[in-house]
């Protein structure tokens, strides 16, 4: 308890040295404590020295002595450690590091000269890194932070874990985090083979006492790259040849990212109907017919046959059931 007030209160000296003049209201809602507690803090700290001053009236609230400053500014493990996700403060709270977070950034500042803590200060103010896409809601990741304990400490995680083709029990050895479009995977060794596990999908998760080392020389970003470009060459089995209107070659890259928009600009001269042919990578059979009909009557499937006959399917049935009753 005397080290987490002695730390609230640190982080209390350095928000009147960064922001000035604060009411009692505006240190409790950054502190996450309540104003009681603030007056508390406060007359804790004039009591052990800190020229700390209470200017009364409309404009008032709590200032130190104009040039003060303190150097108490030395980071502890957790808060060096968060400041690698300084610029995503909210997979920083997932991993259970939001509070530090914001401390070690007020450190960071304290120590600053004057007109480089203006600069950070006006940096933060007009960046601002959103890691989820649109129209998605973040996935709940319940034992994200017992999956960063076991990384961190090297530590065996057992997992209950949901795939595609039913759940399984694993003993895990984490190598790494990865936070990819707002969704976290867990890089592990599994029966000697390194993959990635959706994070997302980790039914129950338990933190063994049993330790394991590390592959020699494992780099996870080189590795996560690789994994990727792997995916991507994997990803697509073959290509639609598709008739697009004007606007349908313009959906192409809205509906498709990188690819449509490669497919779009190869798209050849238009018809007397001003149709233009391109040609677009895509996934199994099921994944391409979806994919086309996303498109609706801006586009017209040339081939492969059966891409062609699997949309008129669809269509036909699509007709069937959206037919008027009588």
């Amino acid at each position: 308890m005397g080290a987490m007030r002695a730390g609230r209160l640190l982080s209390l000296l350095l928000l009147l040295q960064h922001r000035g003049r604060m009411t009692a209201p505006e240190i409790a809602a950054e502190l996450e404590v309540s104003v009681r507690t603030v007056y508390r803090d406060v007359e804790a700290l004039g009591a052990s020295g800190v020229p700390v001053y209470a200017d009364r009236g409309p404009a008032g609230g709590y200032r130190l002595l104009d040039g003060y400053r303190t150097r108490l500014t030395g980071l502890t493990g957790d808060e060096a450690d968060s400041l690698f996700l300084a610029g995503m403060p909210g997979p920083a709270a997932e991993l259970g590091l939001g509070a530090d977070l914001a401390t070690a950034q007020l450190k960071l500042r304290a120590a600053l000269p004057a007109g480089l803590e203006e600069r950070s200060r006006r940096i933060q103010e007009r960046f601002h890194l959103d890691a989820p896409g649109w129209f998605r809601d973040a996935e709940p990741v319940p034992h994200l932070a017992a999956a960063a304990e076991a990384v961190w400490e090297r530590r065996v995680l057992r997992v209950h874990y949901r795939r595609w083709r039913g759940e399984v029990r694993r003993d895990l050895h984490g190598l790494g985090l990865v936070l990819k479009g707002g969704i976290w995977y867990l890089v592990a060794r599994a029966e000697d083979s390194v993959r990635s596990y959706r994070v997302s999908r980790i039914l129950a998760a338990e933190v063994l006492d049993e330790h394991f080392e590390r592959p020699a020389g494992f780099d996870l970003a080189a590795h996560w790259q690789e994994t990727s470009r792997r995916l991507e060459s994997s990803r697509f089995q073959g290509e639609a040849e598709l008739l697009l209107t004007e606007r349908g070659r313009k959906l192409l890259p809205m509906q498709f990212g990188g690819v449509g928009a490669v497919a779009a600009a190869g798209a050849g001269p238009p018809d007397e109907e001003g149709r233009v042919r391109v040609t677009l990578p895509v996934e199994s059979l099921p994944v391409a017919v979806h994919d086309v009909l996303r498109l609706g009557t801006e586009a017209e499937v040339l081939g492969p046959p059966e891409l062609r006959d699997a949309v008129a399917r669809a269509v036909t049935e699509l007709a069937r059931r959206y037919r008027p009753s009588d």
